[in-house]
């Protein structure tokens, strides 16, 4: 789990992981917090540790300690619905890699409208967008060489390149993301974003350039 000065969740989010200590290691990668994140990630995970900021460094920091035959990464204002017994039974099946369906948290009814769309987009593109809990076999993630030393766009980038190598597995209940990008820059303007930022990556347009535009 990577996490930048989440303190404000930080506890809930973790705390809904616990009963998944007894099957998997928890490893939080914080990204130079100016909060409480440390402190509060270290009783709730297995292994906390600093990385240089971004999610593809954190990301691919955590994966260099993980012990197991799959990664799963979780991103900070997602939470998991499916029980850890559910995502081995899926697991042993052995899929290549996967991702899941999505939800928003908040009750507007254009969020549903959302939630539609990126699930019917992902499918059809094999691309998935990080808040959709992105896992995949260890030995894989470590024969592409993780995930792009990118500022932006790594979740699409490394989705291109694992869909060469086998189809995703596509695993639900839906995980639950926050909606509060929609609801702090408003659910049009933000739609309109994203698929712009896609559109000029797809382009070529460089993900430095992508990422000051994003957070602008």
């Amino acid at each position: 789990m990577p996490v930048l000065n989440e303190a404000d969740q930080l506890a809930t989010r973790l705390d809904a992981l616990q009963g998944w200590r007894e099957v998997a290691e928890l490893i939080v990668v914080d990204g130079g917090s100016e909060d409480d994140s440390l402190a509060i990630a270290a009783p709730r995970a297995d292994r906390v540790i600093s990385a240089p900021r971004g999610r593809a460094s954190q990301q691919n920091a955590g994966a260099a300690l993980a012990g197991g035959d799959y990664l799963l990464f979780l991103h900070s204002d997602t939470a998991l619905s499916i029980t850890p017994e559910k995502f081995l039974a899926a697991l042993r099946e052995n899929p290549a890699w996967g991702f899941f369906t999505v939800r928003l948290e908040g009750r507007d009814w254009r969020f549903r409208i959302i939630e539609h769309f990126m699930g019917w987009r992902s499918r059809l593109t094999r691309v998935a967008t990080g808040d959709q809990a992105l896992f995949v076999r260890r030995e894989l993630f470590d024969a592409l060489a993780g995930f792009a030393d990118i500022s932006l766009m790594e979740d699409v980038e490394i989705c291109k390149r694992l869909r060469r190598v086998a189809p995703p597995r596509v695993l639900g209940p839906p995980v639950v993301t926050s909606s509060r990008r929609w609801e702090r820059r408003g659910v049009l303007r933000t739609v309109m974003l994203m698929w712009e930022l896609r559109l000029r990556y797809w382009l070529g347009a460089r993900p430095a350039d992508l990422e000051r535009r994003y957070r602008g």
